[in-house]
C-alpha cells in the first residue's frame, strides 16, 4: 500500500551552478527573503541560502520550483517537524 503522504509531495532538488545560480524544485513555500538571505519551505525542511545581491529570478510555487541568483556563500537546512503549533517564532525554530 502507497504511503498517502508520499503521493503529494515533489521531488527535493538543488543545483548550484558556480555559486552564482541556483535552481530548487521542491519548495513548499517562500518564507522570507531579502538580498542577504532567502528562507525556503521545503519538502525536506527549512533551507536558508545566505549571500550577497540575491534575487528570485523564478518563482513557481505551483511547481514548486524556485531559481536564485547572486554569489551565494551558504545552505543551512533545519527540521521543521514537531515545531508547529508551540507559538516558538520562526528563528527560535531555526536555530534550535
Amino acid at each position: 500500500m502507497e504511503d498517502l503522504n508520499n503521493m503529494n509531495k515533489k521531488p527535493h532538488k538543488l543545483m548550484l551552478t558556480n555559486r552564482r545560480t541556483c535552481s530548487i524544485s521542491g519548495v513548499n513555500d517562500v518564507l522570507s527573503f531579502d538580498v542577504n538571505e532567502i528562507l525556503l519551505e521545503t519538502e525536506q525542511g527549512m533551507l536558508m541560502i545566505k549571500g550577497n545581491e540575491l534575487h528570485v529570478s523564478r518563482l513557481s510555487l505551483d511547481k514548486g520550483e524556485v531559481d536564485v541568483d547572486g554569489r551565494i556563500d551558504s545552505f543551512t537546512y533545519s527540521e521543521t517537524t514537531g515545531y508547529s503549533g508551540k507559538g516558538e517564532s520562526l528563528i527560535a525554530r531555526l536555530f534550535k
